[in-house]
């Protein structure tokens, strides 16, 4: 096999790796500080998709009419973080996983009927902009210049993420919360408005995923269940709530996939969830993950 298709493949995994930590980070930050197994974040990815679609439509400006799209359908994504979080599930942190799965796959029937009606069920896609419809060329080998796009904007955020959970003070606070909130409580903080500010991050992270998704592929019903599988064996193989466990996992879980769709495209997904398997064994908290106390 020639170096030019090992190579495209690898890029190929980086591209899928980098969009998979978009949307996994914000479901894996949810996580670490609420606690919270939010099924219905693969949903709001779906529902930004298809918001940034009608937005594009409405506004019909070649140049930056996706990248304005893109804006405003993460803020409304947030806007939908504020009211699942302050009508459902701050009443469901003192519940147990169970209850908190059931209420948040109610929220992925609820999205799901939502789009049905607003959207019919459509396959819809958006051309990419203009200045990445072509390809970039890395080691004299031909790339998808919107693929690149993806990646520089993975990197983006990983910096950011970074940035605000180590360097901040609301990062010191996030990461005390995660492991001790009564603490955190007692020091007069208010836990309450801190975790509607952390779904609301996790909210607009999944609607900014959507939003890039919408040209890299089709924007369809069923998106939103085989993002957020294969994020939730990104968090699996990286660990629950870690950042650099979730960078770590959407690599290899990129790099599976790829390279499994070019040998077995047929048992691509069941490469991963070996992988997923094979570390649960080993290190059943993941890669980067802390045992439960």
């Amino acid at each position: 096999m020639s170096f030019d298709v090992l190579f495209n493949q690898f890029m190929s995994g980086i591209a899928r790796a980098a969009l998979l930590f978009l949307v996994a980070s914000g479901l894996s930050l949810t996580f670490g500080v609420l606690r919270v197994l939010n099924f219905s974040h693969g949903s709001l990815y779906m529902l930004g998709a298809f918001i940034t679609y009608s937005i594009w439509k409405f506004l019909l400006i070649p140049v930056v009419g996706f990248y304005v799209a893109t804006v405003l359908a993460a803020l409304i994504m947030g806007g939908v973080g504020v009211l699942i979080e302050y009508f459902l599930l701050r009443r469901l942190y003192a519940r147990g996983w169970p209850e908190q799965l059931l209420a948040t796959y109610a929220i992925v029937l609820i999205i799901t009927d939502i789009v049905k009606w607003g959207w019919a069920g459509e396959f819809l896609s958006i051309p990419r902009p203009v200045p990445f419809k072509g390809a970039v060329f890395l080691f004299g080998f031909p790339f998808p210049s919107y693929n690149f796009f993806i990646i520089i904007l993975g990197l983006i955020v990983v910096v950011f993420l970074w940035w605000l959970v180590y360097k901040t003070r609301l990062g010191d606070i996030i990461r005390a919360a995660a492991h001790d909130r009564e603490m955190v409580s007692a020091l007069g903080i208010p836990i309450p408005w801190l975790f509607t500010l952390i779904f609301v991050l996790g909210s607009m992270i999944a609607g900014l995923s959507g939003a890039v998704t919408a040209p890299f592929g089709a924007i369809a019903l069923g998106m939103d269940i085989e993002i957020i599988v294969e994020c939730f064996a990104v968090v699996v193989i990286g660990g629950m709530g870690s950042l650099p466990g979730t960078l770590l996992g959407s690599l290899i879980v990129g790099q599976v996939y790829a390279f499994g769709i070019m040998f077995k495209p047929e048992l691509a997904l069941a490469f991963i969830f070996m992988v997923m398997a094979a570390v649960l064994i080993i290190r059943p908290w993941g890669i980067f993950g802390r045992p439960e106390r």
